[in-house]
């Protein structure tokens, strides 16, 4: 009996025991006001409910001076922008200069060439013209003599050599691009033909050459000397 008596009074004071425990902390058993009451009171309450210097206002402070440092970035970059140049090396200049000296003498002598092949040109076709003007007065009489010349003696030795100059200094100024203008059936045109006369023809048309008096040449494409025609109609 004394032993059932004894675990009785061991679990009695085993929950004694946890009862003091428990009431005795606080902490468990304590007034959720008071320790709301507490927390308002405590200086570390008050700390906190001080406004913090936060990350922020540093980060803020921080792009305020890169901020700056950008504006004086920005003010450098215009003071070398606008500021005065860099002045070329002597020799530098000196080379521009001598380079440029060259380019315009080089055109200059481009210029020169050119216009005085094209001079030399037109000077060769002048005095080629005024040599072929001269030599057309001989054609003219070799046409005229072999044209005349009866039948019975063109066939002469010398009917036979005058004959062969004639078609010779003929190849010859074709040669150098002289040709005859063509004018007998053909329509007037006054920058090859030179009208002397004028006739009455119902066969031909209106400004057909009738007739020519004196044959015309060029010589390649300018005109050594005009046709002189008759023009019908």
């Amino acid at each position: 009996m004394s032993d059932k008596m004894s675990k009785e009074d061991m679990v009695k004071e085993a929950v004694e025991e946890a009862k003091a425990k428990a009431s005795g902390t606080g902490e468990a058993g304590a007034d959720p006001e008071e320790t709301q009451e507490k927390a308002d009171t405590d200086p570390a309450g008050e700390k906190e409910g001080q406004p913090e210097t936060g990350d922020d206002d540093l980060e803020g402070g921080d792009a305020g001076e890169e901020e700056t440092d950008a504006d004086g970035a920005s003010g450098a970059e215009k003071k070398k922008f606008f500021g005065k140049k860099n002045k070329k090396d002597k020799k530098d200049e000196k080379i521009d200069e001598l380079t440029d000296r060259l380019t315009r003498q080089m055109a200059e002598f481009d210029n020169f060439r050119k216009r005085t092949e094209k001079e030399k040109s037109q000077m060769y076709e002048i005095g080629a013209k005024d040599i072929i003007e001269k030599i057309l007065p001989i054609v003219d009489n070799f046409e005229r003599g072999l044209s005349s010349m009866p039948e019975e003696e063109k066939s002469t030795p010398f009917a036979e050599g005058m004959e062969k100059i004639y078609k010779q200094l003929m190849t010859t100024l074709e040669g150098i691009g002289v040709k005859p203008i063509e004018a007998v059936g053909q329509e007037f045109n006054p920058d090859f033909h030179n009208a002397v006369m004028h006739v009455e023809d119902e066969e031909l048309g209106e400004n057909i050459i009738a007739e020519e008096f004196q044959k015309g040449y060029m010589y390649r494409d300018s005109v050594v000397r005009h046709s002189m025609v008759k023009v019908a109609n």
